[in-house]
């Protein structure tokens, strides 16, 4: 079986030749939409061997990414965006999945590095070449809905999902997100599909989720309500729906509401990978309302999914300080710091234990991980925690 990549770029020649890298080899063409690139971005796919083919942006991601079936000549597609990258680990996997006689698409996990939200995604990024397999929707473009239809008359046809992280997305960096505008963007493309299509669930959840992001919390309950309304939910979208909800009454300060949806998120029979947000979110409002028993079993439940997870290490280790339990609060912090030692909050919160044990020069020490990694980002947090220090009688 031949595997295509299909691409759109729009000035990514900076991060164009580290996605193209982790395909190299791999698949057997290289189809590259331009939709308008003013830097060195067609030169560079070039380099790579790759096929380059102009294309007017219209605002439609949809229309651009069918554009580029129209070049593949291989029997499976692989999409990328260019601030992705395939995991080498998942190529044997993948490979063998495209030998499938019976599939016509199969999920990838994907990583968000550097989300605030949940740090792992399902996305429809690899399908067979067929004739009624297409992208549709203007932002979030995917093929679920032509396949959907495909299968109504043809259901042997199945789709199934590579249980192992396959891509890494670097697109949820903070200065990513601002320097290209995308949640401006993506606000405007689905606010006009939303107009003509107010039952979408699948939209419904996304931009409910933009709202929730941008601080439109109304709305974004009213929306992603709505949703749920909707006939025939399948799990992944039911959990979407809920697992925002959760977010936004969480941000409008409602709990309870809250704690209920992140509940029923969580019973959703999905991956469990795709709950470990919830999880943590789910935690950290059982902590902020005192019930730190369940906190702490939340948290347990999502480094049972993913001992990886070092937020829920962190959450936890505040949890079990608030207990009394410092012994387990350092433990868990130094899980932490193993997975990311540059949080400085982490650092700060276990040099608080290492003071209540007594454990001075611990202390001092974590304290002064703290300070520099603060001097970095937020140097007036840094400055403050060195007062309140002095103010006790040390210098650090």
């Amino acid at each position: 079986m031949k595997l295509s990549l299909c691409m759109i770029v729009k000035n990514e020649a900076t991060t164009l030749p580290k996605c193209l890298n982790s395909v190299k080899g791999v698949v057997d063409e290289m189809i590259v939409v331009d939709t308008g690139s003013s830097d060195r971005t067609i030169d560079v796919a070039r380099s790579f061997g790759a096929y380059v083919f102009p294309y007017p942006w219209d605002n439609d991601f949809a229309k651009a990414r069918n554009e580029s079936l129209k070049y593949v000549n291989g029997d499976w597609v692989l999409v990328l965006d260019a601030d992705e990258v395939l995991v080498p680990e998942i190529v044997p996997s993948l490979q063998q999945a495209i030998q499938s006689d019976r599939h016509i698409l199969i999920n990838l996990l994907r990583q968000e590095v550097g989300s605030s939200q949940s740090p792992y995604s399902m996305v429809s990024r690899l399908f067979r070449r067929h004739q009624d397999v297409y992208f549709s929707r203007p932002y979030h473009a995917i093929v679920d809905d032509s396949i959907a239809e495909l299968r109504q008359t043809q259901p042997d046809w199945q789709i199934g999902y590579l249980p192992d992280l396959a891509m890494l997305h670097y697109g949820y960096q903070p200065g990513e997100i601002a320097s290209k505008n995308k949640l401006a963007r993506a606000q405007a493309a689905m606010e006009q599909f939303i107009a003509t299509h107010p039952q979408d669930p699948y939209v419904c959840s996304k931009l409910g989720g933009l709202y929730t992001q941008v601080g439109k919390i109304d709305r974004a309950i009213d929306l992603l309500q709505q949703g749920l309304q909707a006939p025939q939910l399948d799990s992944t979208l039911s959990y979407e729906l809920h697992y925002h909800l959760g977010n936004a009454y969480m941000r409008q300060g409602n709990l309870a509401s809250a704690i209920g949806h992140y509940k029923e998120a969580i019973k959703q029979p999905i991956l469990p990978k795709l709950k470990l947000d919830t999880y943590n979110n789910l935690g950290n409002l059982l902590k902020e309302l005192g019930k730190l028993d369940s906190a702490k079993k939340a948290y347990e439940n999502a480094l049972e999914i993913d001992p990886k997870f070092a937020t829920a290490y962190h959450n936890l280790g505040l949890t079990l300080k608030a207990m009394g339990l410092f012994d387990q609060a350092i433990e868990a912090y130094h899980q932490a710091l193993e997975l990311n030692p540059n949080n400085p909050e982490t650092h700060q919160n276990l040099g608080v234990v290492f003071m209540k044990l007594g454990r001075v020069p611990e202390s001092l020490a974590a304290f002064k991980f703290a300070i520099a990694l603060h001097e970095q980002s937020h140097p007036q947090e840094a400055q403050r925690l060195r007062q309140s220090l002095a103010e006790m009688g040390f210098s650090v």
